[in-house]
């Protein structure tokens, strides 16, 4: 495996990806930028990640940042089988570091996490990512590829949602719909899906923003760009894993896949009212 660390640079990234215009870019805009983004801790994540394999590597990070990840339920996953874990994905960054070092842990790293394409840069967890576009038409081999590993032994992990939770008109925090495909999967390689709820929420700045960028009527998801400054900024914090009941592939319904993904997203936050149960596991 190379040890060598990923390195973020954001002004080299400006250049790179707008040559044209980069010379008439102030330095003080990147600069702004690399600070939002946490350039220089989220540097200092990724060195201390490099050479590991990626369950470890996200345990690490976890440790570093004194983040406790509680799982309550656990016992209710079969010992033996092939499964599709869905979560709820509140945070859009340590959600998927707490799955990938707990999950990886408990099955020796045989998990295959969906996610999107641009993650596939940091380098030390690419052995379990898929990478899906969310923006555009996906590759042959990037298909090719998901369709192999839903066929594998390799356990599956997945946010429904693709994009992580916004606060919605009534004040509540939750997912954008559930995609329909996950199902299709359930269905085709025969595989139980596991619920799991991640209690959590990023912070009120987030959503504002989030909201403020909807009621401009600007597409581009530009609230993203707060992720990894979340993600700093929960240093110290505990969440939960709530863990549901296994459902059986044979009892989803085949012709109506969109229904049955919003009724796996109701059972994924029906665990909500188990979070304030006693933890199980404690790992901080």
């Amino acid at each position: 495996m190379n040890s060598e660390p990923m390195v973020i640079d954001v002004d080299a990234l400006v250049k790179q990806r707008m040559p044209r215009h980069y010379r008439y870019i102030p330095r003080f805009v990147t600069r702004r930028l690399a600070k939002i983004i946490r350039e220089r801790e989220l540097n200092e994540l990724l060195h201390l990640m490099a050479g590991k394999e990626p369950e470890d590597a996200a345990a690490a990070v976890l440790k570093r940042l004194q983040i406790g990840v509680n799982v309550l339920g656990e016992e209710h996953i079969p010992s033996e089988g092939r499964f599709i874990f869905v979560s709820n994905h509140p945070l859009g960054g340590l959600d998927g570091l707490a799955l990938i070092a707990w999950l990886g842990k408990r099955y020796h790293g045989n998990i295959r996490f969906i996610v999107n394409d641009l993650l596939m840069a940091v380098k030390p967890l690419r052995k379990v990512f898929l990478p899906v576009n969310k923006f555009g038409a996906q590759s042959r081999e990037s298909v090719s590829e998901i369709e192999a590993q839903y066929q594998s032994p390799n356990q599956m992990i997945t946010f429904p949602a693709g994009l992580c939770s916004r606060r919605g008109a009534d004040g509540k925090i939750h997912d954008l719909p559930w995609k329909k495909f996950v199902v299709a999967q359930a269905i085709r390689t025969r595989r139980h899906i596991v619920p799991l709820f991640f209690e959590a929420e990023n912070s009120p700045f987030f959503y504002r923003m989030a909201n403020w960028r909807k009621r401009l009527g600007i597409k581009f998801n530009a609230e993203m760009i707060l992720l990894p400054g979340e993600m700093i900024k929960s240093s110290g914090s505990s969440y939960k894993i709530v863990v549901g009941k296994p459902i059986s592939w044979d009892t989803l319904d085949a012709a109506h896949p969109q229904q049955e993904a919003e009724r796996l997203c109701r059972i994924c936050y029906s665990l909500k009212e188990q979070a304030n149960q006693p933890s199980t596991l404690t790992d901080k």
